[in-house]
C-alpha cells in the first residue's frame, strides 16, 4: 500500500478548518501550479492516467485535452452528485477536507483555462454543501479564489450548485441542463461537453475524487502517480463497503489490491455467523459477482472487466447467504424505475416491466416464462438509451439473474424462499 493520496488528512477533525488545512499544506501546491504553463499541467494528468473516479473510468488528461484552446469561455463541473446506491466515497472528502476538494478544482480550472467553475452536489448532501460553501468563502479571504489569485493574473469563481435529489442529474448532461435551470434530462451526444458543454461553452466535467488527485499528481508528477497501482488502473482509489461487515466505511487503497485482502483486512470479514453470498462491486449499476468469483478478483478496472462486472464507482455492497436475490433485485430495480427520467421508451417502460414480473415473481405468483420475459426485456433496454442509465438497470438485472437462477426459477413455480420481504 502506497501513501495516502485523499485520506492524508482525513483523521484530523479540524482539516475542514482553512486554519488547519494550511498547517497542513493545503494550498502549496497550487503556487506550484499557477507557476506552470497550462498545457505542461495537461500533459502530467495524462502521464498519471489517472481515471474518472466516478465510475465512467475515462482518462482525465484525455478529457481535459478536448477543451478547444481558443475558446473564449469554458467552465469546469464538479459532480458531487453522489445519488449510485451504495456510494458514500464523495461526501467523505466534501465534509472531512473540502479544501484538497477546491485545491484541485482551482488547479484543474487552470489547466483547461476556465474562469468559472461549479460544484453540482446532491440535494440531500446539505451538510456537505454548507461545509463547501464555508470553505470557498474562506478560500476567497485567503487569496485562493477571486481575482488575481496568489499573484498569479488568474481569475476563478466557484458556485455551489444544489441538486434536489434526482438520481438522473448524475448523468454529466443531465446535470448541466439542471445547472442551467432547466429539467435534468441527458442531452443527445454529440456534441460532448468538451465542445458545446455549459451555457454552449466548452466544458470538463470531473468526479469529486478525480479533482482531489490531481493536487498530489502536480506535486510528485504523473510518473510517480502512474507507479502506483496496476497496469493501466493507476493511483490510490476510494472504495466505500457497506452490507452484513464488520467495519464498513470508506477506505484508500492502491488500485489493484486483491478484494479478498480488502474484505478481511479493512472491512473485518462478515459479521458472526453470516456467510458471503455475493458482491456488487462498483455500485448497485455493476454486475453482481458470487462469493467465489469475488474472492478471486483485483480491485481495478481491467480485472474486474474480465470477472464480468466493473469498477463503477468503487461501492462495494456486500450480500450475505440470508438474503434472497429475488427481493434484492426487486429493491433494486423498483430504484430504478423510480428514478428514470422517462425520455428514452426502453428505459420508462422496460423498468415498470421488469418491477412488475419481478413482484409477482417474489410473491411466488409468477407464470412460465417470466424469468425469460425478465431477460428478454433487460437485453432490449441494453444500448438503447441516450444515456447510461439503461445500461445501470439491465447489467444487474441480466447479472442476478444468470448468477442465482435457480432462486428464480424456484419463486416463478410458487417456491417462495422464506426470506423475500412482504411488499405490496
Amino acid at each position: 500500500m502506497a501513501e495516502k493520496v485523499l485520506f492524508k488528512n482525513i483523521n484530523d477533525p479540524k482539516q475542514l478548518e482553512i486554519e488547519t488545512c494550511l498547517k497542513n499544506g493545503g494550498y502549496n501546491i497550487l503556487k506550484k501550479a499557477l507557476s506552470m504553463k497550462p498545457e505542461a499541467l495537461i500533459e502530467e494528468v495524462k502521464k498519471s492516467n489517472l481515471r474518472g473516479r466516478g465510475g465512467a473510468g475515462f482518462p482525465t488528461g484525455m478529457k481535459w485535452s478536448f477543451i478547444p484552446k481558443a475558446a473564449p469561455r469554458k467552465y469546469l463541473v464538479c459532480n458531487a452528485d453522489e445519488g449510485e446506491p451504495g456510494t458514500f466515497k464523495d461526501r467523505v472528502i466534501i465534509e472531512k477536507d473540502p479544501h484538497l476538494l477546491l485545491e484541485g478544482i482551482i488547479i484543474s480550472s487552470y489547466a483547461i483555462g476556465a474562469y468559472q467553475a461549479y460544484i453540482y452536489i446532491r440535494g440531500e448532501f446539505v451538510k456537505g454543501a454548507r461545509i463547501l460553501e464555508k470553505a470557498i468563502s474562506d478560500a476567497y479571504k485567503n487569496g485562493f479564489l477571486g481575482k488575481n489569485i496568489l499573484n498569479s493574473g488568474y481569475n476563478l469563481d466557484v458556485i455551489v450548485h444544489r441538486g434536489a435529489g434526482a438520481y438522473i442529474c448524475g448523468e454529466e448532461t443531465a446535470l448541466l441542463e439542471s445547472i442551467e435551470g432547466k429539467r435534468g434530462l441527458p442531452r443527445v451526444k454529440p456534441p460532448f461537453p468538451a465542445q458545446v458543454g455549459l451555457f454552449g461553452c466548452p466544458t470538463v466535467i470531473n468526479n469529486v475524487e478525480t479533482l482531489a488527485a490531481v493536487p498530489a499528481i502536480v506535486a510528485k508528477g504523473g510518473d510517480w502517480y502512474a507507479g502506483i497501482g496496476k497496469g493501466k488502473s493507476t493511483g490510490t482509489k476510494l472504495f466505500s463497503i457497506s452490507g452484513p461487515v464488520k467495519k464498513p466505511g470508506v477506505y484508500e487503497v492502491d488500485l489493484g489490491y486483491p478484494f479478498k485482502n480488502f474484505f478481511e483486512e479493512y472491512a473485518g470479514g462478515m459479521l458472526d455467523g453470516k456467510k458471503l453470498k455475493a458482491v456488487i462491486p462498483g455500485g448497485s449499476s455493476t454486475p453482481v459477482l458470487t462469493a467465489e468469483e469475488a474472492m478471486n478478483v483485483a480491485l481495478d478496472y481491467e480485472s474486474l472487466q474480465s470477472a464480468g462486472s466493473m469498477l463503477g464507482s468503487g461501492a462495494i455492497i456486500i450480500i450475505d447467504d440470508k438474503t434472497c436475490m429475488v427481493d434484492a433485485l426487486y429493491i433494486l430495480v423498483r430504484f430504478y424505475h423510480h428514478e428514470s427520467c422517462g425520455q428514452c421508451t426502453p428505459c420508462r417502460e422496460g423498468s415498470g416491466w421488469i418491477e412488475k414480473v419481478l413482484h409477482r415473481i417474489e410473491k411466488g405468483k409468477g407464470v412460465p416464462g417470466d424469468v425469460e420475459l425478465i431477460e428478454s426485456v433487460a437485453n432490449n433496454i441494453m444500448g438503447r438509451t441516450l444515456c447510461p442509465f439503461g445500461d445501470a438497470l439491465a447489467m444487474p438485472v441480466l447479472s442476478f439473474v444468470k448468477k442465482f437462477r435457480h432462486e428464480f426459477i424456484d419463486h416463478a413455480a410458487g417456491k417462495i424462499c422464506g426470506r423475500a420481504v412482504a411488499r405490496a
